[in-house]
């Protein structure tokens, strides 16, 4: 296949120089393009296929001078809910229920997927997870001041909670612009976690992006959805994953924490994200220590907390 059959839909921004995503001339078929962070992404979306998790089948993969590439099939769909999300109507206001029931079936289906195939490791795994998915070595380089006995308490009350959750294999970056109609894409991030880590987030990630993802979940879509999953947990034999939902944000807290410290204390716009990332950490950690749960609508718009903040960069 010739490069001039390809249109680029977009960088792999996570990835080394080179890394993106293009689409055929025809618009049924996707060529991913890196380093050897896609050979292992190729490999486990090949794994994950022969296990019928919803993902797209791989029709080839091969080297190139500078990496590696696989082409994927379309049949997913040709738009991420994210992006029938923006699409919509009412765009800007709350998630369409046509998106929240798509998001509901597609994540069943992963999930039930994940809990018929569980992966050994016990404790160790486990806090491997927490490590992994929360990039907690890169949030406290960053933030020494919150490597403290309170942040790990949190971390260790968390991963013992979680204990008795069969360990799967897992998105850990699991979301609308992940999820078409018909399956998930985009498994650079892929590990060892808990069941329910990634679907259960679905809707609860919205709130992270400060009010720019361009719509929200109204607290019954998130009911709703997460009743979905719970049943779907206990027709594949395994617990419900709505009581876990606090320990599961309080990781995902630190992945959003993760690579947000800026270099550069003349660019306002990254202090303010750094500084309001962090204050969702800490909200999160308070929520967790007082009541075992997390509730996201609970947090603050990005223009709001900088609204009741003092100078940028101050916290």
């Amino acid at each position: 296949m010739g490069t001039t059959e390809w249109r680029l839909v977009k960088k792999r921004t996570a990835e080394a120089d080179g890394a993106a995503v293009y689409a055929s001339a025809d618009g049924t078929r996707y060529r991913r393009t890196g380093g050897t962070a896609l050979r292992s992404e190729a490999a486990f979306q090949q794994m994950l296929a022969g296990l019928d998790f919803p993902v797209p089948r791989i029709l080839e993969h091969g080297e190139m001078p500078d990496g590696t590439f696989f082409v994927d099939e379309e049949s997913l769909g040709r738009q991420s809910l994210h992006e029938r999300a923006l699409a919509a109507p009412n765009s800007g206001r709350e998630l369409s229920e046509q998106v929240v029931e798509q998001l509901a079936e597609v994540s069943s289906r992963l999930l039930t997927a994940q809990a018929a195939h569980p992966v050994g490791g016990g404790p160790v795994a486990l806090r491997q997870w927490a490590d992994q998915a929360g990039w907690t070595n890169n949030v406290f380089a960053e933030n020494p001041d919150l490597d403290t006995p309170r942040i790990h308490a949190a971390l260790t009350r968390a991963t013992d909670e979680l204990a008795a959750m069969p360990l799967v294999w897992g998105h850990l970056d699991y979301g609308l612009p992940n999820v078409l109609p018909n399956g998930v894409i985009d498994w650079q991030h892929h590990g060892v976690t808990p069941l329910g880590y990634d679907a259960a987030l679905a809707l609860e990630v919205i709130p992270f992006k400060g009010g720019a993802k361009g719509y929200t979940a109204t607290p019954e879509q998130r009911e709703r959805y997460l009743t979905v999953l719970d049943s779907a947990a206990r027709a594949a034999g395994a617990p419900p994953i709505s009581p876990h939902l606090g320990a599961f944000l309080l990781v995902k807290s630190l992945f959003f924490l993760a690579l947000t410290r800026p270099t550069d204390p003349a660019r306002v716009d990254k202090q303010q994200k750094w500084q309001y990332r962090r204050h969702l950490l800490l909200k999160g950690v308070e929520q967790y220590e007082r009541t075992g749960n997390i509730d996201t609508a609970l947090f603050p718009t990005l223009d709001g907390f900088a609204a009741g903040q003092g100078p940028a960069g101050r916290p």
